[in-house]
């Protein structure tokens, strides 16, 4: 068991000290402050203020390179210098034949269609522009930091002076950054704009993941001209959803309650909370660029879910009231209890989140969580791959996004509810956390899934399990998966891994190595106590009953037949291929009961049915699961 190690300190600090206003030559420094001056260099050749270069990159990519792969917007390193040419992302995730979004075994599975896909917009190719501006090559850009820093920093100066701006001080700079943050509309790029300069005022530090320290001192009081970006020509911004928070940039891109022949769209009306409680918030990326998926989300007969996040900029668009039902999670109770938040991203194959994409997300969902009642912590705020498939003929469709290089611990800091290390050292669970910049999983088929071919070695939230405590022994086996096969190290494999922030009972410890119970398995990960990837937790866990040999799973918490009226058909409760075994433990999210909605075009006739039958939420792999009440016994773990 490793020893209880102190809170993780938030990333933002306060009277950091000043960044260098005198030019050194980057290649000159020592490698951990390379980028620092790099930054300063950048600043005084094209005439930026220095926190304004550094925040603009901070907003974009946390100063991070990602080993030259682009982001989930086709950005290229510190900066952020778009190129869609060359990173060829996929168009959208929804020609997707095998997972019904929806869910519902009582209707006809949801067959979604491809879209036509509109042209990438202007703004997705900034590095043709940076490169002209410093008649080089495009790939040097993609490829060398310094000369991706000089690129952003000849883009802002360029925007500057076309709005006819001398100044050296930051406050003047509003518009130069509103213009860099891509955004067609001036509301977008306000959004962008005020996070910028809400990182000026409050200072920033980390290290970077390769290993560059760079900090941006505190400078609060700088109020930026705002009125700079009514001068960039951008579309007026469209009327504000009427969920979200008041401070952040929200549009309202409806989705359809549409008839459509003897079917229906996008979504189901309901009557939350009021009717049902919502108990999720599920976290997903959208495999598709930002234009596609609006017209996704507003085409008739299609699929919907409540809130999208542009990579560029962090707008939110809402398409799908809170009260609503979205069809986003591919199983119908998750779907009645849960909010869907689409990100725009690739799991695999664009790889990094923007960093003013996950602050204008927590923000929505701590906004949403606090509503709603949703508790901040990984049993509630799902990923899209840690929801159950519905039944055992499910369990192979069900989406695996955002995927393993979401950065979970930063997202929960952003969130305001960090993934704190207080468990008693003793305790029968553990948190998995490892160290995201330093935690390099070898997985495969980022070009294609399936295709064996390794990854770039990336930053990632996620540790894989064994079967012993070696690296070289097999993967765990997915029963619902891959039969008794094992699981494979495939970027999509969720088979025999674990995330950030989850639970998991201890089975067993030896030498650096823990055992957690993963599926009915003992699942090894290296857990060194002067490098650790999990953390002692206090919590609950789910052991069966007396006398119980196995316990039944599932993946949905539906009344008992005696529940139903005579006019809803019967849910049948179909066991997923997975059991608890009597000496086996398991985290617990929570406790539940048991409903179905049964809903319809025709909203007269929908019901919600609740039952006596209660279900208890565990962790039970990647994935959450529920079990009888009646058939498990709850215990503190510590």
């Amino acid at each position: 068991m490793p020893r209880s190690l102190p809170w993780r300190l938030a990333a933002a600090t306060t009277g950091l000290l000043a960044v260098a206003a005198v030019a050194v030559p980057a290649s000159a420094q020592p490698a951990n402050e390379a980028r620092q001056h790099a930054f300063a260099d950048a600043a005084s050749e094209f005439g930026v203020p220095a926190d304004v270069l550094l925040a603009v990159s901070y907003l974009e990519s946390r100063w991070d390179t990602h080993s030259g792969a682009p982001s989930t917007a086709a950005g290229y390193g510190p900066m952020h210098l778009t190129d869609v040419r060359t990173a060829g992302l996929r168009t959208s995730e929804f020609d997707n034949p095998d997972e019904d979004p929806r869910g519902d075994d009582s209707r006809p599975a949801l067959r979604l269609r491809p879209l036509e896909v509109p042209a990438p917009p202007p703004g997705s190719q900034t590095i043709d522009q940076a490169a002209a501006l410093l008649h080089t090559g495009a790939a040097k850009l993609r490829t060398d930091a310094v000369a991706n820093i000089r690129g952003g920093a000849a883009l802002l100066a360029e925007y500057q002076r076309e709005l006819g701006v001398k100044s050296d001080s930051a406050k003047d700079w509003y518009g130069a950054v509103a213009r860099y943050s891509g955004s067609e509309d001036v509301t977008g790029a306000r959004t962008f704009a005020d996070e910028v300069f809400a990182t000026i005022n409050s200072g920033i530090a980390r290290t970077t993941d390769d290993g560059q320290a760079v900090k941006l001192a505190a400078a609060s009081g700088v109020t930026p001209d705002r009125a700079q970006a009514d001068r960039l020509g951008l579309q007026a911004g469209k009327p504000p959803a009427t969920e979200c928070p008041r401070s952040m940039s929200c549009e309202s891109v409806p989705a359809p309650f549409q008839k459509i022949g003897d079917s229906y769209g996008n979504y189901d009306k309901a009557d939350r909370p009021r009717d049902q409680k919502i108990d999720y918030i599920v976290i997903h990326d959208t495999e598709g660029a930002w234009d596609s998926v609006m017209k996704q989300a507003q085409t008739p007969g299609q699929t919907a879910w409540h809130y999208t996040a542009r990579s560029s900029d962090g707008q939110i668009a809402q398409h799908v009231p809170t009260k609503d039902v979205g069809w986003h999670a591919g199983n119908w109770y998750l779907n009645e209890k849960s909010l869907g938040v689409e990100h725009e991203g690739f799991a695999a194959q664009g790889t990094w989140f923007t960093e003013a994409m996950y602050r204008q997300s927590a923000k929505l969902v701590r906004y949403l969580a606090h509503r709603f009642g949703v508790p901040l912590d990984r049993a509630h705020i799902l990923g899209h791959d840690n929801v159950p498939g519905p039944n055992a003929d499910k369990i192979k469709s069900m989406h695996w996004d955002p995927g393993p290089y979401w950065d979970w611990a930063h997202y929960f800091d952003l969130l305001g509810a960090p993934l704190e290390h207080y468990g008693e050292p003793d305790s029968g669970l553990v948190m998995i956390d490892p160290e995201f910049s330093a935690n390099r999983p070898a997985f495969t088929g980022c070009d294609k899934i399936g295709s064996g071919n390794p990854c770039p070695k990336r930053s990632s939230g996620s540790v894989v399990l064994h079967t012993e405590p070696s690296e070289s022994a097999p993967l765990l086996s997915d029963v619902g998966m891959h039969g008794p096969d094992p699981s494979t190290m495939d970027v999509s494999d969720i088979g025999s891994r674990v995330a950030t922030g989850q639970k998991y009972a201890v089975a067993d410890t030896r030498g650096d190595w823990t055992a957690i119970w993963y599926l009915g398995q003992k699942g090894w990960f290296r857990n060194p106590d002067n490098a650790p990837t999990a953390y002692p937790a206090d919590g609950f866990v789910a052991i069966p009953k007396a006398g119980k040999a196995t316990v039944p799973v599932y993946g949905s918490a539906y009344p008992e037949a005696s529940a139903y009226p005579k006019d809803i058909p019967v849910q049948e409760l179909k066991p997923l291929p997975y059991q608890l075994g009597a000496g086996q433990k398991y985290s617990v999210g929570g406790l539940t009961g048991s409903e179905y909605y049964s809903a319809s075009f025709d909203v007269a006739t929908n019901k919600v049915v609740k039952g006596k039958s209660r279900y208890v939420e565990i962790q039970l792999g990647h994935r959450v699961a529920y079990v009888s009440r009646d058939d498990v016994d709850l215990e503190p773990a510590s």
